[in-house]
């Protein structure tokens, strides 16, 4: 009798799980990376606590949003939801701020893993919320800050003739907001050439290349996106290639980013804060 009730007990917990699973099967399809965005936001918000007198608190300084990303479309359409305006850290900094929160002190890190992991309890994203010790971040932040990239047209026509950024990835590329067949939008440029037929600007694909700060290096790589026309850098009169899909290139000051027949010359220059990843 002992074996027929521990049986049956066994059955009634494999049917418990087949069921969630399946339950989770049946769940709509894949979110837009909007929905994503929109459900990471609201999970921050599930951390806000009572702080007395009718206030409210986050108890949190620091947050890690780790996103599943099983390809490089998925990724990049990530990204640019996350970079775009309003940037997931606004979404954020917004929500707590209407709960009566300060979230202006929260530092926020994106990172991509190409699977989600079974014991995520969203599919989609995990949250990683810290505290860290006010001396911890004093530590950190004597670490010297990054060189600010200043870009300048040469050749080729943008919506203004140079640009100044502070920020951990920069996309290159035709037209500010590339979209999908369906008008998703899948990237930012932030350095957008114009798509108005001249041959020049045509020259540049629009999902061209990008440049990532290496947050522990402060280096500036350049990194081709599989553009159809090719990225180079040319440096002391020599074109230097720079392979797709590879960690890119290091640029220098001076160097000139080469896309297709396009020219965007590179300065580096001493910035204020330092770049948060």
């Amino acid at each position: 009798m002992d074996l027929l009730t521990t049986a049956r007990k066994l059955e009634a917990a494999l049917t418990k799980t087949l069921d969630r699973a399946v339950e989770r099967v049946r769940e709509s399809g894949p979110r837009e990376p909007l929905e994503i965005v929109h459900a990471v936001v609201d999970a921050v918000a599930t951390h806000v606590q009572p702080g007395g007198r009718g206030r409210y608190v986050f108890p949190f300084n620091r947050i890690k949003v780790t996103f599943a990303a099983p390809t490089k479309d998925a990724r990049a359409r990530l990204e640019a939801v996350i970079d775009a305006v309003p940037s997931l850290r606004d979404r954020i900094g917004e929500r707590l701020t209407s709960a009566g929160c300060d979230g202006n002190d929260v530092e926020i890190r994106s990172v991509f893993v190409p699977q989600a992991p079974v014991d995520w309890p969203d599919r989609d994203f995990h949250l990683d919320v810290q505290r860290v010790a006010e001396r911890a971040r004093e530590i950190e932040s004597t670490e010297p800050p990054p060189r600010a990239l200043e870009l300048t047209i040469e050749h080729g026509t943008a919506a203004q003739a140079q640009f100044t950024f502070c920020a951990a990835r920069v996309n290159l590329g035709r037209c500010a907001e590339v979209r999908d067949q369906r008008h998703r939008l899948i990237r930012t440029n932030q350095v957008a050439f114009a798509d108005d037929g001249d041959a020049v600007n045509a020259s540049v694909s629009r999902q061209h290349a990008h440049i990532a700060c290496d947050a522990t290096t402060g280096d500036h790589r350049l990194c081709d996106d599989r553009s159809a026309h090719g990225t180079g850098i040319l440096r002391g009169g020599r074109l230097i290639t720079v392979p797709p899909g590879s960690r890119g290139l290091r640029l220098e000051s001076g160097d000139a980013i080469v896309l297709g027949e396009a020219r965007i010359r590179v300065a580096l220059v001493d910035a204020g804060p330092a770049l948060k990843p």
